[in-house]
C-alpha cells in the first residue's frame, strides 16, 4: 500500500510555480512589445534581432499561460480530492513523478501509453 501523498505539500509547489511565472509576466509583456521597423534609428542586423527577441518572448509567453493553465487545473484538482488521481486509470500517481511534475495528469504507464497512441 501506497503512503497518502501530502496534498499541502504539493499546493505549496504549485502555488510556488504560480507565484513565480505571474512574477516574470512584466518583463515578457516589455520584451513581446511590437518592434519598431524604422531603419533610420536600427540597422538591419539590430533589428533583425529585435524581431528574433519578440518571437521567442511571444513563444514564452504563450508557454506560460499553458503552464498556468495546467497549474490551475492542478489546483483545482487538490482542492476537490482528484489531485494524484491518474485520469485514465484513477491509480495513485506515485509522489517522485508529482514532485518531478506536480501538474502530472497521468502515472507513467498511461502516460507512455497515451504518448505511444
Amino acid at each position: 500500500m501506497t503512503e497518502p501523498l501530502d496534498i499541502e505539500h504539493f499546493r505549496s509547489l504549485l502555488l510556488a510555480a504560480r507565484e513565480e511565472i505571474l512574477s516574470l509576466t512584466e518583463t515578457r509583456e516589455a520584451t513581446a512589445a511590437t518592434v519598431t521597423l524604422d531603419q533610420a534609428s536600427v540597422g538591419r542586423l539590430s533589428r533583425m534581432d529585435a524581431l528574433q527577441q519578440q518571437a521567442m518572448a511571444i513563444n514564452n509567453r504563450q508557454r506560460a499561460r499553458m503552464s498556468l493553465t495546467r497549474i490551475d487545473a492542478a489546483l483545482l484538482r487538490c482542492n476537490d480530492g482528484s489531485y494524484g488521481l491518474c485520469i485514465d486509470c484513477e491509480e495513485p500517481i506515485p509522489a517522485p513523478r508529482l514532485t518531478f511534475d506536480p501538474t502530472a495528469l497521468r502515472c507513467i504507464d498511461c502516460a507512455t501509453a497515451s504518448e505511444s497512441e
